[in-house]
């Protein structure tokens, strides 16, 4: 057996070895290594913006409610005696003015009644005159005395009432208004408390909306109001009454807008769409196209600061066909409005300012 072959592949093994330990060639890695910092230590380019100089001015915004009209007083007149009607009816539809006769009954014995009052009342205070003289002279005593003023007292209240009565006979109207319902038909006989006619105010009149917990709180008596009826009729008052209680079912509040109705074209449960005006808010006009949304679903603007692009949180107050009023920005800010979907926190920008109307 020839030892060189041997030798020679013991050499060549050891060759592999030493090579395999040493990691083969060092080189590459450190230049790899090199392009890697490269590239970490180069910055992005700024990206191209378009800007918009934003002041905060007063917003006009308000709240819509779906509501109705509603008579300013409704009311049924009924009757505080018995009595047959004697009087000619009035069909619904009449306007009556305050005071005006409504329903007369009858007489009957209320006149004998009223007469037989006032000769009882004569004859108490025919006797209770000098009762106090004639105790002081020991004729009669204090207590045949007072029982003397107690029968004028109750003779005078009796006649009162007889005369209550018979004024009573005649039904008015207690405000002026509209009669929703004909009056007691003549011949027909009422009892107390049973119904003559029905009253409706309709000037001024109410708007009857309900807000939401939300919308209640902003809504405050005597802010300005108006509505906008189905038949396109536009009536403008202010408001007149907010609720403190909810509504059990639907836990709303009632509000009402008073509104004038000279003209007598409102009508009673018509449907409204009410306005209530708020103020003192401020706000940003901006293009809805502005808005934008973060990584995590807060919804706001991205602006210009310090030039990099910011994120900054907003509030819709309203919007309008000149764009979407927002408010949670500081007084005056640099909005993107194009390119605002292309940046995140920190970028560097290139900005370009519009021009005002373009």
């Amino acid at each position: 057996m020839r030892p060189v072959p041997i030798i020679l592949a013991i050499l060549v093994c050891a060759a592999i070895s030493i090579f395999v330990l040493k990691g083969g060639n060092s080189a590459a890695p450190k230049e790899e290594t090199s392009e890697s910092g490269a590239a970490t230590a180069q910055e992005f380019p700024a990206v191209s913006v378009l800007v918009q100089k934003s002041v905060a001015q007063p917003v006009t915004s308000g709240i819509v409610l779906r509501g109705q009209t509603e008579a300013f007083r409704q009311l049924e007149v009924r009757a505080e005696v018995d009595g047959t009607v004697i009087s000619q009816p009035l069909r619904k539809g009449t306007f009556v003015t305050e005071g005006q006769l409504l329903c007369e009954l009858n007489i009957g014995t209320r006149q004998a009644a009223i007469a037989e009052a006032k000769a009882r009342y004569e004859e108490a205070k025919a006797n209770n005159k000098g009762a106090k003289g004639l105790v002081e002279k020991g004729i009669i005593s204090e207590t045949a005395a007072f029982s003397r003023e107690a029968a004028l007292e109750s003779a005078e209240a009796n006649l009162d009432r007889a005369q209550r009565e018979f004024n009573n006979l005649k039904i008015k109207a207690p405000f002026s208004g509209l009669l929703e319902s004909d009056t007691a038909e003549f011949g027909s006989f009422i009892q107390r408390g049973s119904p003559c006619a029905t009253v409706l105010q309709l000037n001024p009149m109410k708007l009857v909306g309900n807000a939401t917990e939300q919308q209640v709180s902003r809504i405050s008596k005597g802010a300005p109001a108006g509505a906008r009826l189905l038949s396109g009729q536009d009536v403008k008052g202010e408001v007149t009454f907010v609720s403190r209680r909810a509504d059990n079912v639907t836990r709303t509040f009632r509000v009402e807008v008073k509104v004038p109705n000279d003209n007598g074209k409102l009508r009673d449960g018509s449907t409204a769409d009410i306005y209530i005006a708020l103020s003192g808010e401020k706000g940003h006009l901006l293009p809805q196209s502005a808005l934008t949304l973060n990584g995590e679903g807060i919804m706001g603007i991205r602006a210009v600061k310090d030039e990099k692009a910011v994120f900054m949180p907003v509030q819709i107050i309203r919007d309008s066909a000149e764009g979407m009023w927002i408010s949670g920005l500081p007084e005056e800010t640099d909005v993107i409005i194009v390119g605002q979907e292309y940046v995140t926190d920190g970028r560097k920008v290139d900005v370009t300012f519009k021009q005002k109307g373009s």
